[in-house]
């Protein structure tokens, strides 16, 4: 399996929505092997005890950044901006395993190809069409788009605060 992330930036946080809006905190996934490691991660971080809805949003300085949703006992959504995340890291192969994507290593030059759910943020307020076009805007950083994002389903300030 790939290494880590490795001389690039990486920036992990969940945030969980309650009824006084949104509230985050920043989750290490250095030790992260499983896919399961994720939804723990978030979990102990957040301090979550029920269905609450809550998004891990990761980015890797300007390579790719991946959300995965979660709420109670229903399988992780998951949605990450490049399909060939999972070839240049551990933490990018448990996204795209997530995400039901098997990297391609023959179109490892064809460009950014999103996959997983495009559909997990529609319910808030981001249909699965912004999701895309946000996801493959030329020359935008995997950090600004995240920031986008996050100012449409209002927790940009959370965000912020933990960067």
């Amino acid at each position: 399996m790939p290494s880590r992330p490795s001389g690039h930036s990486l920036f992990s946080a969940a945030f969980v929505r309650t009824e006084a809006g949104w509230s985050g905190a920043e989750v290490d996934l250095g030790d992260a092997e499983l896919a399961d490691d994720l939804s723990d991660a978030v979990q102990e971080h957040l301090g979550l005890d029920g269905d609450e809805l809550s998004l891990l949003c990761v980015e890797v300085e300007d390579e790719w950044f991946a959300i995965a949703r979660y709420q109670g006992d229903a399988e992780p959504r998951v949605f990450v901006s490049d399909a060939q995340a999972g070839l240049t890291d551990s933490l990018g192969a448990l996204f795209t395993e997530l995400a039901g994507v098997a990297p391609d290593k023959e179109a490892a030059d064809l460009g950014v190809r999103p996959a997983g759910d495009f559909e997990l943020l529609s319910d808030l307020g981001l249909s699965s069409e912004e999701l895309l076009e946000l996801s493959m805007e030329e020359g935008v950083l995997p950090a600004d788009t995240l920031s986008v994002i996050a100012e449409r389903l209002s927790f940009a300030d959370e965000l912020d605060r933990l960067r």
